[in-house]
């Protein structure tokens, strides 16, 4: 009797194991695969960029056409009238660059840009390290620093004339009348009244209003650093002037940076401040660029004061630029 050998059904069958043509799959290829990405990420991508509604047009256009009459034509047309010999009104006539060339001889304009950038500056230093100091004593531990605030924040709502009409007062009454009884000479005389000096009053008074603005921007900046930057700090034996120099500074550089340009920008065009407080004098001593365009303005020197307000407009965009190039890729803002 012979054993015939049982198939055992857990072994394997090689012909049944062998794929045929109906079962065989193609595995998941890098084309297919990135086919199947690039469509859909094109599906999004066109759901995303759907065409801008019209109605949003329509609420811009207002805007644009008021901006565009109030702004960009009269700025045209100044720089038109700029090569002309034109008094504002009645008959003009072409005359090229002369006006240019003899704005760059003028004493009066060299001396009212000099006057505008010494002025700038020191009143961009003064405004911001005090700013800067204030930012962090009422970002610290203290008691009412909210109400500190508040009243830090009140010169910012004022009127520039307004103030300047004030300080005016203290300046050529309250302080020499003080200066007087106290027996102190240099107190004795107005400031205003010092062509050597009057430049100082302005710097105290224009600064006193730009301080609330440029202090509320540090104070974010400050607010915006991590606790735990400090606590660490501590941990390693920093004291508070060293956190300051080596961690508040460094951080906060941003928010320097931005109140540095903004401020120099908007003191450029200082005014209204300084004809409440000197008019422009004594004498032109204290006279900016712009009271000298509208001084030119109203003493039929149209053309040329374009001139003038043509190159101011082009240091202006210079530094904006400027700004540009320093606060682009900072996350201060």
């Amino acid at each position: 009797m012979t054993n015939t050998a049982l198939p055992n059904p857990a072994a394997p069958n090689p012909s049944s194991s062998r794929p045929t043509a109906g079962t065989i799959t193609k595995p998941n290829t890098p084309t297919t695969d990135t086919t199947a990405i690039i469509t859909g990420g094109a599906r999004k991508l066109g759901r995303r960029t759907r065409k801008v509604e019209p109605i949003y047009y329509l609420f811009l256009l207002p805007t644009l056409v008021i901006f565009t009459l109030a702004i960009t034509v009269p700025g045209i047309m100044g720089i038109f009238f700029s090569f002309t010999d034109s008094i504002g009104i009645g008959e003009w006539s072409f005359n090229g660059l002369t006006n240019y060339i003899a704005m760059f001889s003028d004493p009066a304009i060299l001396q009212s840009y000099l006057f505008t950038f010494g002025f700038s500056i020191a009143t961009v230093i003064v405004v911001n390290v005090i700013a800067f100091l204030l930012a962090v004593g009422l970002t610290s531990r203290i008691r009412f620093k909210t109400g500190l605030r508040t009243i830090f924040v009140i010169p910012m709502v004022i009127s520039g004339i307004i103030i300047a009409y004030v300080f005016n007062f203290l300046f050529s009454n309250s302080i020499p009348a003080a200066g007087a009884a106290t027996g102190i000479p240099w107190l004795s005389t107005s400031l205003l009244a010092n062509p050597d000096l009057a430049w100082v009053a302005i710097v105290i008074v224009t600064a006193w209003q730009a301080v609330p603005g440029t202090l509320l921007i540090y104070i974010a900046g400050l607010l915006s650093v991590p606790g735990e930057v400090y606590e660490a700090a501590s941990i390693d034996g920093a004291n508070k002037r060293q956190q300051l120099f080596r961690i508040t500074l460094p951080l906060v550089a941003g928010y320097v940076v931005i109140n540095v340009i903004l401020g120099f920008k908007g003191f450029l065009n200082a005014y209204d401040i300084i004809v409440g407080l000197t008019n422009g004098g004594p004498g032109t001593a204290t006279r900016s660029v712009a009271m000298t365009i509208i001084a030119g303005f109203n003493g039929g020197d149209y053309a040329y004061q374009m001139a003038n307000a043509t190159i101011f407009f082009i240091v202006a965009v210079l530094i904006s630029l400027l700004q540009l190039s320093l606060t682009r890729g900072r996350n201060a803002l």
